[in-house]
């Protein structure tokens, strides 16, 4: 059957269309995003404003034609952090579904990184033994770790590069003195968890996803993205630490021409490249690798092992 997603996330609206049955790899048929940067368009009190209400309305609008025209039988909605942490999320999510008539589905943190996790092991497979799942949002990060599909331990912080950029990094460049504070917080913030993690012994592989990730990857020297989804992409800690101080140097337009970088994410990367390199840090990771499934192949494959079930 062919399925839809759409996700409400705190950079982008996504809608993923595949063609799945259970017990098949999902195969991509289309895809359909607008950035939207909700977790920038939050006010003081933490509020979603109107006008931001109005275009997340009408590009889940823009998202439902998208899915209608690509014959989509389901649709899969949900929403993360961006929605799930501003003041006037029941107002949000009301509005939405009598203008449009999608009821979605706020994922808590730990069922984003349960999710997530339950995608890298699907691709990575048993062979790949306890895994280390890291992943950054526009609003959150999470972190997952396990041996088997359903992980032993699953955090989200408060630490997504949209989040920060809006609340610590105001300038372009940003200022030194506001980095430092920043790099203090975000490695405060991921110390708290290291206990709950390292108790069950080091991972055999750890793997990242999300387009913060994969943009650092390539500026460090990773295959680009046409190089297709089954090309080994890695980022080693040494890369990263070199590059943040470039990072934090540089505008987000001069951030935008390096490879991979898009216009729309370059002035979030340096907040993202200070939350990668402070996990791999404290986790102390010297490497890891890119995984090209995240939350929604992990929605969409939770939804097919239901399906299969009697």
């Amino acid at each position: 059957m062919r399925l839809g997603v759409l996700d409400v996330g705190s950079n982008t609206v996504h809608l993923l269309v595949v063609d799945a049955h259970p017990g098949a790899r999902p195969l991509p048929a289309h895809s359909h995003k607008a950035e939207l940067r909700l977790a920038e368009l939050q006010d003081a009190d933490g509020a979603i404003g109107p006008d931001g209400v109005d275009r997340l309305i009408g590009v889940v609008h823009d998202a439902l034609q998208a899915a209608e025209d690509k014959g989509v039988e389901d649709l899969l909605t949900f929403a993360t952090s961006a929605v799930r942490e501003a003041s006037n999320a029941d107002d949000v999510l009301a509005r939405v579904q009598h203008e449009t008539g999608v009821e979605l589905q706020v994922l808590t943190g730990a069922e984003e990184a349960r999710l997530t996790f339950l995608a890298a092991r699907r691709w990575f497979g048993w062979s790949a033994g306890k895994l280390l799942v890291l992943d950054i949002g526009g609003g959150s990060l999470e972190i997952a770790y396990g041996i088997d599909e359903e992980p032993d331990a699953a955090v989200s912080l408060p630490l997504g590069a949209g989040r920060l950029t809006a609340g610590w990094l105001p300038g372009d460049p940003p200022d030194p003195g506001a980095i430092r504070a920043l790099r203090r917080h975000v490695r405060a913030e991921i110390a708290r968890t290291v206990g709950e993690f390292s108790r069950f012994g080091a991972p055999d592989h750890v793997v990242a996803t999300s387009k913060t990730f994969k943009q650092l990857a390539r500026i460090a020297g990773a295959a680009r993205s046409a190089d297709g989804l089954y090309v080994q992409r890695e980022l080693k800690r040494e890369s990263l630490e070199a590059w943040v101080p470039r990072l934090a140097g540089m505008s987000a337009e001069q951030r935008s021409e390096l490879p991979g970088v898009s216009e729309g994410r370059s002035g979030q990367l340096l907040a993202g490249a200070l939350v990668a390199e402070g996990a791999m840090d404290l986790f102390r990771v010297e490497s890891l690798e890119i995984c090209p499934w995240a939350l929604r192949e992990g929605v969409i494959l939770r939804r097919l092992d239901h399906m299969g079930s009697p």
